[in-house]
Order: C-alpha cells, then sequence, then structure tokens
C-alpha cells in the first residue's frame, strides 16, 4: 500500500498501520533560509525531505490596529510587547511588555481591553481548508491557558498567582479561556468537517521537573483543557497536545481527559523515557517529535542523527503505529543542512520498513 502525505499522518494520528513513519518539521525562519538555498524552495525541501507535515490555517485579524511602539518592538492584539533580540545568528522575538503585569483587582481586569472573535474575519477559512486538506492534514488552532498567563502577568507573577491571588486567578484564566473558546468554535463551525487537527497546549514542564503542581493544575488549568479538548472533539477535531520538558506527572489525566497527540517528548529530561511512555499511553495516543534537538541535532554527526532517527522509530513506533517524526521543538539556526538532511533521509529509509515489523 502506498499512502500520500494526508494518509499517511491521519493513519499515524489514529493509531493505524502506514506505508512509512510519517514526518513533520518546526524550524526558524533562518533554518528555512537554509533550506531554501539548499533546495531552491520551501516546496521543494519539504519534497526532497520526504516530508509530510501539516498545513496550518487561521483567519485574518481585523481587530483594532495595534498602538505606535517604539523603533524596534511590536504589539499584537493581546498588548503584548516585543522586540528582535540576536540569537546564535538568528533572532528570536522576545517579550518586553506583560499586559496585566501591574492588575491587582478585577476592576483592573476590567480596565483591560479583551481580544474579542468579532476581531477576526473567517469568511475565508473555509476555502483555505478545503485546499490545504488535498494534500495535507489540516491544523487550526491554539489553546493555551497556562501559556497565556504567563505572557500577560510574566512568568514569576503568573507562578505566584494560583498561590498568593486564586481568585485574581481564577478570573484571568476564565477571561483567556473564554476567548479561545469563542474564536476556535467560529472556526471549528465555518470549517466543520474540514479541520483535522487543533492544538490544546501549555508548557507545563520544565528540563527537570514540572512548572507547578499537579493540585494547582487540577485546580486552574485542566477544567480549561477538558473544556478545549470536548469542544474539538464536538467537531471532529484532532487534539494535539505540545508541553516541553518534564510533563510526566500531567500526562495520566491529559489522555483521560482526551487528547489524541503528544508532542514534542523531550525524552532526555525526567519521566519522558519513550518506551515508558510508548508501553504506558501508545494504545490511547499518536506521538510526535522525538528528534532531540538541543546537542544531537545541531551538534552531532549525521551518523549520530541517523542513530537517533531509529533511536525514536524503535521507542515510539516499536508497534508500527502512532508515530510521526518531528525535531522536539523548532530546529535551530546552529544547526547544519547535513544533519537536516540525514534527519529525514533517515526516517524516510528506516521509516520504510515498517511493514517489516
Amino acid at each position: 500500500m502506498t499512502m500520500n502525505s494526508r494518509e499517511r499522518m491521519l493513519a499515524a494520528i489514529n493509531r493505524q498501520s502506514v506505508d512509512r513513519i510519517p514526518t513533520d518539521i518546526w524550524a526558524t525562519e533562518e533554518v528555512w533560509a537554509k533550506l531554501r538555498r539548499h533546495f531552491g524552495s520551501n516546496e521543494e525541501a519539504m519534497a526532497g525531505l520526504h516530508i509530510d507535515g501539516m498545513t496550518h490555517i487561521s483567519p485574518i485579524y481585523v481587530g483594532p490596529p495595534p498602538p505606535p511602539m517604539p523603533e524596534g518592538e511590536s504589539a499584537n492584539f493581546w498588548g503584548m510587547r516585543h522586540k528582535l533580540v540576536p540569537h546564535n545568528g538568528g533572532t528570536y522575538n522576545e517579550q518586553v511588555f506583560y499586559p496585566l503585569a501591574e492588575a491587582r483587582t478585577v476592576a483592573d481586569l476590567d480596565a483591560y481591553v479583551w481580544p474579542q472573535a468579532d476581531w477576526f474575519d473567517y469568511s475565508q477559512l473555509k476555502g483555505a481548508a478545503e485546499t490545504a486538506r488535498r494534500e495535507r492534514v489540516v491544523h487550526c488552532g491554539y489553546m493555551a491557558p497556562f501559556y497565556f498567563h504567563n505572557l500577560l502577568r510574566g512568568l514569576e507573577l503568573s507562578l505566584e498567582d494560583v498561590l498568593l491571588e486564586p481568585e485574581l486567578s481564577h478570573e484571568i484564566i476564565r477571561r483567556i479561556s473564554d476567548f479561545f473558546y469563542a474564536h476556535h468554535r467560529r472556526m471549528f463551525e465555518v470549517c466543520e468537517g474540514l479541520i483535522d487537527v487543533a492544538q490544546v497546549t501549555d508548557d507545563l514542564g520544565s528540563q527537570t521537573g514540572p512548572l507547578i503542581s499537579l493540585k494547582v493544575y487540577r485546580e486552574f488549568y485542566a477544567p480549561q483543557h477538558k473544556r478545549f479538548i470536548d469542544l474539538c472533539h464536538e467537531f471532529g477535531v484532532k487534539v494535539m497536545h505540545h508541553d516541553d520538558g518534564d510533563c510526566r506527572p500531567f500526562l495520566p489525566l491529559l489522555v483521560d481527559m482526551g487528547i489524541d497527540m503528544l508532542n514534542p517528548i523531550q525524552w532526555n529530561c525526567p519521566g519522558m523515557d519513550m518506551r515508558e511512555l510508548k508501553a504506558e499511553f501508545g494504545q490511547r495516543i499518536c506521538f510526535h517529535g522525538g528528534i532531540e534537538n538541543q546537542s544531537i541535532l545541531p551538534f552531532g554527526t549525521p551518523d549520530e542523527v541517523r542513530a537517533e532517527v531509529r533511536h525514536c522509530i524503535d521507542s515510539l513506533a516499536s508497534d508500527g503505529r502512532g508515530y510521526i517524526l518531528a525535531p522536539c521543538h523548532n530546529i535551530q539556526v546552529v544547526t547544519p543542512v547535513e544533519n537536516i538532511v540525514a534527519m529525514y533521509d533517515e526516517a524516510w529509509r528506516y521509516g520504510s520498513l515498517i511493514g517489516q515489523r
């Protein structure tokens, strides 16, 4: 059996048999520029590397324009401000202003201009989805209440809030989540039956352990995650949950709530052994990611990258199902093109042996 990219990705998401292990890519713009120089264009890079991938679609923002910013800074519709900062030969758009950092009361929250679903034009979304799904899985949507609590308050304050200001925290999280819910319901209604995947996501883990306790998660964030997961499933949309670092304590609850995919599987973090995750959750979810992106992919040899590809396939696709191979996060500008080529070439070659397992 030979599958196209859409069929292969959907089969993996549904934990069905595939003709080879499907692949996806996350990369910085500097990396895409390197790939364009090597292959000619983004499309030629995708084809040359045998990347199945997803097509990401979103509505058009038509809401209030952001206020004027100092040179080199930008603002989004949340009022968060960012500044381009050089980093290892590339740039990152780092946040420099947190709109609710000074909020102390519900009245302060009332004074903030919360985003509205009406700030978006959804009229072109259905056509975009219909076009995209001819070739690839369609991804639309991103709901992350913990992360946006961090972005509105600042990481330190948001971590303190849930312990010192629980009522204020509940109200901030509710208002964030109400916008996400209304916005995504509009998208899903316009594109009913056309969207394959949406993210209900949050970075609950760090390199060494969880950022919050399971008790805090259950009280403040899990109810919103469940609300979003149920919304996705109401429209037949699969739920991808992205969670960096050691998110192991949260996984039983997240799987029980209904996530369909887990990304990025940072196996070098505590509790994230790939074989253990596959054994415990592999009959219920698809895994996405896995390729170690902090040392092996950027600084290893091509042979070491190939060995890492085999390691991930053997661990997360031990039964030949339920795995989409991708880097653990955005491929960074310090990564040699030779290593990127080695990763996807080995995924294509070794991943094509899946039918012999």
